[in-house]
């Protein structure tokens, strides 16, 4: 890629600008997969290969590209995905994430390990939107963190499945991030040191750098030992499909169940009370050789799309590759990497920006598919 982007389009053009932004713990947390990154990598590929039917001479004047999602209007088949600890990567990103996914018309879920709190989302953005949950052990901390999600207008609750244990992120320990002792604070430092500008505008200007939803659990963010030791501590290995039907009887809004990719599974979940299914892999970030996200899609679909809406992620790069999900049979999708090094690298005009191109790509596609309602896309479009 070209050393000098005069205007950034794509989500590899704002992955460079964040690349160069950012210091390389942080990039490489958000952009790495586990272990050797066969599933992120076929994330990406495996769209590629999937190829849209072209039709001409149809009356496409009349293009719209909205629909709903969990009942909720959005302008696009398209709601951004949790990320954790997004206010390290922009000045008090979860906000600018929020007031970017509003301005494009589209949901926006915060994370459980995010750094500004719900409540501060809320008074930025006064709408809706999506809460990210994991069962931690205590249970009460579930309960405050549900009711202050309600407090704060969460209407969907986005509930992960697939993290019983973290999924080994070699670049993380390589890089320092979760390297105790001296060598792995020095290693931080050194990092840190080449990118003032990060240090002036998150550091400094974007605090307090806590875990606003959970800051009597996690106190510091900055030690990234406490956030792993937490990690450890909380997360629990046990939970199993009663836990989601307790969750279910004390949470009154939606529920989408995240981190599924076997049908059985997800009937599991509809069983459980889920409103929906996320298939996703965790954008390879958890088990690596898993498939990818978007091959799964049918076999889900098939099982359990006339009972609830399935939704997907992982290796959305483009509008294009949102219009394949859907003839495929997702409801919407969400976005992760897309949406955050968008706002690591120009804030929130830049998520505002990749989210109208993303609008874009797929009104055109629609356009040169010869169709002009998302309604209107459907499986026989996909060849293989």
């Amino acid at each position: 890629m070209s050393n000098y982007i005069v205007k950034p389009v794509t989500p590899d053009d704002y992955r460079y600008l964040a690349k160069k932004r950012l210091p390389r713990f942080l990039f490489e947390y958000i952009d790495g997969g586990a272990n050797n990154q066969d599933t992120l990598s076929a994330n990406i590929e495996d769209f590629r290969r999937l190829k849209l039917k072209q039709h001409v001479m149809r009356d496409v004047g009349d293009i719209d590209t909205s629909t709903t999602l969990l009942g909720q209007k959005s302008s696009m088949p398209l709601a951004l995905a949790p990320v954790g600890m997004a206010g390290m990567m922009a000045r008090r990103g979860e906000v600018q994430g929020a007031r970017g996914a509003k301005a494009a018309g589209v949901p926006f879920t915060a994370s459980t390990v995010g750094i500004c709190p719900v409540d501060e989302i809320q008074a930025a953005i006064n709408s809706p939107f999506w809460f990210q949950l994991y069962m931690l052990r205590d249970r009460d901390v579930i309960l405050g963190l549900l009711e202050r999600a309600q407090a704060a207008g969460c209407n969907t609750l986005v509930f992960t499945v697939d993290l019983a244990v973290a999924g080994m992120r070699h670049a993380d320990t390589r890089n320092g991030m979760l390297s105790g002792g001296f060598k792995g604070s020095m290693a931080k430092i050194q990092q840190l040191v080449t990118r003032p500008a990060w240090i002036v505008d998150v550091a400094l200007r974007g605090k307090p750098l806590t875990f606003g939803n959970l800051h009597d659990v996690v106190p510091d963010p900055n030690d990234l030992n406490a956030y792993k030791t937490f990690l450890d501590a909380q997360f629990d290995p046990t939970v199993t499909w009663k836990d989601i039907a307790w969750l279910r009887s004390v949470w009154p809004g939606k529920l989408m169940i995240k981190g599924v990719m076997e049908a059985d599974d997800a009937q599991a979940a509809v069983d459980a009370g889920a409103d929906a299914v996320l298939v996703s892999n965790h954008g390879g970030r958890q088990l690596d050789s898993v498939a990818s996200s978007i091959s799964k899609l049918p076999e889900i679909v098939s099982a359990i799309g006339e009972q609830v809406e399935v939704y997907m992620d992982g290796g959305i790069r483009s509008g294009v590759d949102v219009v394949k999900a859907v003839a495929l049979g997702a409801k919407g999708v969400l976005i992760g990497r897309p949406w955050i090094c968008a706002t690591a690298a120009r804030g929130e005009a830049g998520l505002i920006d990749q989210l109208s191109i993303f609008q874009r790509e797929i009104a055109v596609a629609m356009a040169l598919m010869g169709v002009n309602k998302i309604a209107d896309i459907t499986p026989d479009m996909i060849e293989y």
